[in-house]
């Protein structure tokens, strides 16, 4: 049975939806330079238009309104608000757009989840050393103080950092994400370090100055796929799919819901490589200083992006190069039974989701959970009928239902990416996760709901006339 207040929502991010790249006294932020250096997105695309919510914030309002969402979830652009990133150079028309964003939501009964960065570090810090240096904590809880400052008084849920995983190793390792730096087996370590340091200095300056009046809450984003071995009775596949799971959600969950430190099975297997690579000492992964505010506790739910799910088995080690791979010395395969849902990399796995929902709350002390990201991804010729999608939130959903009503898991909300169509990082707009279509060759860039948007929007209206929760109305009509 699903909590009368369960969230309903759908999710977006700045970069990905509002165009207006320099608009009104907007700052370039680290993606505008990614693309506009060419050769790091499909088709050399770019998010400069986009979505072009900055002037069409209406239309997505209607589109939030036809699905019947109680909440949703967007990002602020901190190079919108703050040009170079310091509170120094104040916005105005950027407060005044997010104001208004705020404001119509709740107009129309819908309330915000906040993200305060979603991949999109202003172009002036990342001249500075980026999410390298140690000095960009401080001036990420400045930009946070001034947000729940400035919005706090509307906004109830907020996340500080969306996938800090994501930002640390395709930024900072891979190099197919902003600001595309391939520093092997270093940086992703050093940056998802500073992330968590200032995820904690923004969630204690909320704790202390804010919670009392605002009575909100805050968290961060954490992805993270599940993982189990590929033969389950071989030992070595076994401890493989754990330290998957301790690289991937454990990097970030271990420090904040359980111990305050990375996992020792994270940090040991570092250390194992460094050895064998001829280094001393454990310098990769840093120690948290007792000058830094506590990581421990700083979450006041836990907020879960979710897409899909591997197998794992031992190995995948590569190369005489210090790396993250092979650190983790894993390989990740797919169970050939799993269908694939356009993009190679997703795996259409909702039983995967269930149970890393159990996962958490046996790990990580039975929190509240958020889904906070979770969709289907649509590539090649256009389809407004897109069944295959319909099946998938439909299996997702009874996977949720699931793990709430047999598994006893405290979920509290679930958003679907994306609301519409949107420039998809390094996949530009070759890749479709909207439940509205957006006209992307189109001057108006018109949003046309999908017929999975209509099947969630079914669900929700099912769900909100049942008084007696969701056992049962998701088998109508299907």
């Amino acid at each position: 049975m699903f909590p009368r207040d369960f969230a309903w929502g759908a999710a977006t991010s700045a970069y990905q939806i509002e165009g207006g790249w320099q608009a009104d006294g907007k700052g370039p932020s680290i993606w505008d330079t990614f693309c506009h250096e060419k050769g790091g997105v499909f088709g050399n695309q770019n998010g400069d238009v986009t979505c072009n919510s900055y002037e069409l914030w209406e239309k997505d309002l209607e589109c939030i309104q036809q699905l019947g969402l109680t909440h949703y979830r967007l990002s602020l652009s901190w190079a919108r608000l703050l040009p170079d990133g310091t509170i120094r150079n104040v916005n105005q028309k950027g407060v005044q757009y997010y104001n208004r964003v705020i404001d119509d939501l709740l107009a129309c009964d819908v309330s915000p989840m906040v993200t305060l960065y979603h991949f999109d570090l202003p172009q002036a810090i990342q001249n500075l050393g980026g999410w390298k240096s140690p000095d960009v904590a401080t001036l990420f809880d400045s930009y946070s103080k001034f947000c729940f400052q400035t919005f706090g008084d509307r906004v109830k849920l907020w996340i500080t950092i969306n996938e800090p995983h994501v930002c640390a190793r395709l930024g900072h390792e891979v190099g197919i994400h902003a600001p595309g730096l391939k520093e092997k087996g270093t940086a992703a370590y050093l940056v998802g370090h500073n992330m968590l340091r200032a995820h904690a200095m923004a969630w204690h300056s909320y704790n202390s100055e804010y919670r009392t009046t605002q009575k909100g809450a805050v968290s961060l984003a954490l992805n993270s796929d599940w993982f189990e071995p590929l033969d389950p009775l071989r030992h070595e596949d076994v401890a493989s799919a754990e330290r998957d799971l301790a690289f991937t959600l454990g990097w970030f969950a271990w420090p904040v819901f359980i111990t305050g430190d990375y996992p020792e099975l994270m940090r040991s297997a570092i250390e194992t490589q460094s050895k064998m690579m001829g280094y001393s000492g454990n310098w990769r992964l840093p120690r948290f200083s007792k000058e830094d505010p506590p990581i421990l506790g700083t979450a006041d739910f836990f907020a879960l992006n979710y897409y899909t799910s591997r197998k794992v088995k031992s190995g995948g080690c590569c190369g005489p190069m210090l790396s993250m791979k092979r650190d983790l010395d894993a390989e990740e395969v797919l169970d050939p039974s799993w269908p694939i849902s356009g993009v190679s990399w997703l795996a259409v796995v909702p039983h995967g989701l269930r149970k890393l929902l159990k996962y958490i709350k046996d790990v990580f002390n039975n929190p509240t959970i958020y889904i906070t990201e979770n969709g289907f991804a649509q590539v090649g010729p256009l389809q407004i009928e897109d069944v295959e999608r319909c099946k998938f939130y439909r299996s997702t959903i009874s996977e949720v239902v699931k793990a709430i009503e047999e598994d006893g898991v405290n979920v509290r909300g679930y958003f679907a990416w994306s609301l519409m169509d949107n420039f998809e990082w390094a996949d530009g707009f070759s890749v479709r996760f909207g439940l509205f279509h957006v006209e992307f060759s189109g001057a108006e860039l018109s949003r046309t709901i999908y017929r999975s948007g209509r099947e969630y929007s079914k669900i929700i209206s099912k769900y909100k006339s049942a008084q007696s929760g969701c056992q049962g109305f998701l088998d109508d009509d299907y």
